[in-house]
């Protein structure tokens, strides 16, 4: 599991402004701690432990270190323990950063040989155009190809402390789409359409990126 939420988690207890990265990651660095306190409270509910697994840029780029990832999230859930992977921003550089949550999953996934990732956000589908703007976008069902001026658009956040927007689920699904792994975006806040595509194979909204012709 990939979160965000460090930095939102630290501004609740100290409100320094986000303009600056000596700032952000102070905000991190105390926001970490109270975002997997959180999720080892819900998690205990079911009786399932959580772990912590930061990584920088730099541990995404090389051989080695890769493997280290793998092997430690591996290793994990052999033992029944959900991973909760974050970007260290407390110590990463400017120069040397992965920047968003949506492309962080996509590299873990392709780290880990997945057979799918799963995008859950305030963003419940692909859309033919802006749905913000136009009332007769439409959700699109099933995508295998993502053309490269939706790339490059403006990413365009939905909140203060988001980083991401449509176009990083975009680059991370796109991404995966060139190592043939399925990236299923769907809504984070009403969560029947990925309860039904997960555990029952019914798609009833969201979106599937895919390689496979279906």
């Amino acid at each position: 599991m990939v979160s965000s939420g460090a930095v939102a988690a630290g501004y609740t207890k100290l409100q320094l402004s986000r303009d600056t990265i000596e700032n952000k990651q102070a905000l991190a660095a105390i926001g970490q701690p109270i975002l997997m306190k959180k999720y080892a409270k819900k998690f205990e509910k079911e009786n399932i432990v959580v772990a912590q697994v930061l990584v920088t840029a730099a541990n995404l780029q090389k051989t080695d270190e890769t493997k280290r990832v793998r092997n430690t999230i591996e290793k994990l859930l052999q033992n029944n323990v959900v991973p909760i992977v974050n970007e260290n921003d407390a110590t990463a550089t400017e120069e040397l950063v992965v920047g968003d949550n949506d492309q962080l999953s996509a590299y873990i996934a392709k780290i880990l040989q997945a057979n799918l990732l799963v995008i859950l956000s305030d963003i419940d589908a692909y859309y033919s155009k802006d749905p913000r703007v136009h009332n007769d976008a439409k959700a699109l069902k099933t995508v295998h190809t993502i053309a490269h001026n939706e790339l490059e658009k403006t990413v365009t956040p939905n909140n203060t402390f988001a980083t991401g927007g449509i176009v990083t689920k975009l680059k991370a699904a796109s991404y995966l789409l060139e190592h043939n792994i399925d990236t299923f975006l769907s809504s984070g806040f009403v969560l029947d359409d990925v309860k039904n595509f997960l555990l029952s194979n019914n798609q009833t909204g969201g979106t599937l990126f895919t390689a496979k012709q279906i």
